[in-house]
């Protein structure tokens, strides 16, 4: 065959290489990408926390990180109130510690209280077995005010990593991101922050604000009016995901097995 003969003339240590990558890709170990380039497929598939979900229908999730200041948490829970919306907010239990009144007072309007670290540190830079203990104390400290033991995580920063996102499954936990930054951390106008959260939300969304940020209250009513009225609906986050039957694309977006419907 005139790919032996090729071959032959290969030097003997390229041949060997070729011959090696011809195994490999028989054996499924590598993929081929469309650029022809062979590539590990082991390293091509990452653990991955949810940032939005598939969804037939127009509904979404607001989410709130709480780490630091709390000046405006009352003004929130009587915004969400006010349009009949249940969030999920993501605590740090150092900021449990300080405001257990305010934990208390989320909990009772009916929004999650959920887990964002005990003291918001890098996730990543920590073990598996120091992963788990900051988590289990910020869950403590939440179940001690409110009753209920968190069954969502967002990582502080945003960051995870495989070793993040696995320590958290095996713990019965969900890894939550988001898809839509309001970006209301770096202080930008309430009219953009509208403009930004209006256009970019989707079916499944979850979108991520922050208690204390500055013009986050100022924008919430008009924001979720505007919503309102492209159709959408609002759930927490524990309503939104799926529980089981279901995979995470490479995008974070958590989708139903075959068969299933959302």
């Amino acid at each position: 065959m005139k790919w032996i003969q090729k071959m032959k003339k290969l030097p003997r240590g390229r041949r060997g290489l070729v011959l090696a990558l011809a195994a490999a890709l028989v054996l499924g170990v590598f993929s081929v990408t469309p650029a022809g380039q062979a590539v590990r497929a082991s390293a091509m598939k990452r653990d991955l926390p949810i940032y939005c979900v598939q969804k037939d229908s127009k509904v979404c999730s607001l989410t709130f990180d709480a780490a630091w200041g709390n000046e405006d948490t009352q003004q929130l829970i009587d915004i969400l109130g006010k349009y009949k919306i249940k969030a999920t907010f993501f605590v740090v239990g150092d900021w449990v510690d300080k405001y257990p009144e305010s934990v208390k007072a989320l909990h009772d309007a009916g929004h999650e209280v959920m887990n964002h670290s005990n003291t918001h540190a890098h996730m990543t830079k920590l073990s598996a077995e120091e992963i788990i203990a900051d988590v289990n104390a910020c869950s403590d400290k939440i179940e001690n005010v409110t009753g209920v033991r968190p069954e969502l995580f967002r990582p502080p920063y945003g960051e995870y990593d495989d070793k993040v996102i696995s320590t958290l499954r095996d713990m019965g936990m969900y890894s939550i991101q988001w898809d839509v930054d309001s970006l209301d951390w770096k202080e930008i106008s309430a009219q953009e922050i509208t403009e930004r959260v209006t256009s970019r939300v989707q079916q499944g969304s979850i979108v991520l604000f922050h208690n204390a940020a500055k013009h986050t209250p100022e924008a919430l009513p008009g924001l979720i009016e505007k919503l309102i009225q492209q159709g959408y609906s609002f759930v927490p986050v524990s309503e939104l995901i799926l529980r089981d039957n279901y995979d995470i694309d490479h995008a974070g977006r958590q989708i139903p097995a075959a068969g299933v419907s959302q």
